[in-house]
């Protein structure tokens, strides 16, 4: 069943699960990557992933970054959704809701106030309880 969930990540979750390799953010990307989860992306979230990935504060391994953008791109879904009209209060969140939607995937977040209250909308810590973990 965990095979088929797909989800779509903020970049919060990703640069967190990076980070820190003990989280439930690290715990969701060792999913993604053991393709135990699908990803959903657009062409937009790729663009920002890469571009927060790359910021010097972060101080990413070169490899673990290419890795994981690497996988998305072989193994994540690509969605060009419709741009919703909902009200969001930051406008480049809007991505990563239109891609859930359009793929009825669930969002992961560690900005859930960022977010309209939805079920589909979760943190990561309330995903691993979701998928009894």
């Amino acid at each position: 069943m965990l095979s088929m969930l797909k989800v779509v990540l903020d970049t919060n979750v990703v640069v967190s699960g990076l980070m820190s390799p003990n989280g439930n953010p690290a715990q969701i990307l060792n999913l993604v990557t053991d393709e135990k989860l699908k990803i959903c992306y657009s062409s937009e979230i790729m663009l920002e992933y890469i571009d927060v990935l790359s910021r010097p504060q972060f101080k990413f391994d070169s490899e673990d970054r290419s890795s994981f953008l690497q996988g998305v791109k072989q193994f994540g879904l690509l969605s060009s959704p419709l741009t919703s009209i909902i009200p969001l209060p930051d406008e480049d969140d809007r991505y990563f809701y239109d891609v859930a939607k359009s793929c009825d995937a669930i969002l992961i977040t560690g900005n859930i106030k960022h977010y309209p209250l939805e079920p589909f909308i979760v943190t990561p810590t309330e995903f691993m309880g979701l998928v009894g973990m």
